[in-house]
């Protein structure tokens, strides 16, 4: 189930009309989208050296993990991007997964809500962490350090799992992204072809 229709989260009333013309307009969610997923990642690497304790490091590691999925999933996304993502569960028990981005208006004032440097910020949070913990995991395993993988498996799958729900937000179903995708390949094939027919 997709939704693309405004909700109360939404409203102009979240947002001050005398918002700052910084290029960061949300300075402490900007902050905390951050804060938490590097945090996690320093602990991990420097988890030798901060404690002897496994077991502090790991639930350190696991409870920031846990902070930044519900800070980036209830709070930066719908700030910082207009996007939004949750889970419901309607009268019969089917659960359905909702999706959702906020309408760009042609006002001016909806203009100025969006940053293009907190966009920035985003999306790179989002997409590099993600691929930090693939690189744990693999290391993880290749150098048989086994009773950390429970703790870069719960890094890979948080992770994975907001940046999921975001590029669903911002793409919208499934088969406009495997549209996006044959799109794509497609115009990769057709210049290839073409520059092979310039070349010969």
């Amino acid at each position: 189930m997709d939704s693309n229709d405004d909700v109360s989260l939404f409203d102009e009333e979240d947002f001050p009309r005398n918002a700052r013309k910084s290029k960061i307009k949300h300075p402490v969610a900007s902050f905390f989208h951050l804060f938490f997923r590097v945090t996690a990642i320093l602990v991990y690497l420097l988890c030798e050296l901060l404690s002897n304790s496994f077991i502090a490091c790991m639930v350190t590691i696991i409870l920031l993990l846990s902070c930044d999925f519900w800070t980036v999933k209830n709070i930066t996304g719908r700030l910082l991007v207009g996007l939004r993502w949750w889970n419901q569960v309607d009268e019969d028990g089917n659960s359905h997964w909702v999706f959702e981005s906020r309408k760009v208006s042609e006002d001016k004032h909806s203009a100025s809500l969006m940053s293009d440097s907190e966009a920035r910020l985003f999306w790179l949070g989002l997409i590099i962490c993600p691929l930090l913990w693939i690189i744990f995991t693999f290391s993880t395993l290749f150098s048989f350090k086994i009773k950390w993988l429970a703790v870069v498996l719960m890094g890979l799958v948080l992770q994975c799992a907001n940046l999921y729900g975001y590029v669903r937000c911002k793409v919208g179903t499934s088969s406009n992204l495997k549209n996006m995708a044959t799109n794509y390949f497609g115009k990769q094939f057709f210049k290839q072809a073409v520059s092979k027919q310039e070349g010969s």
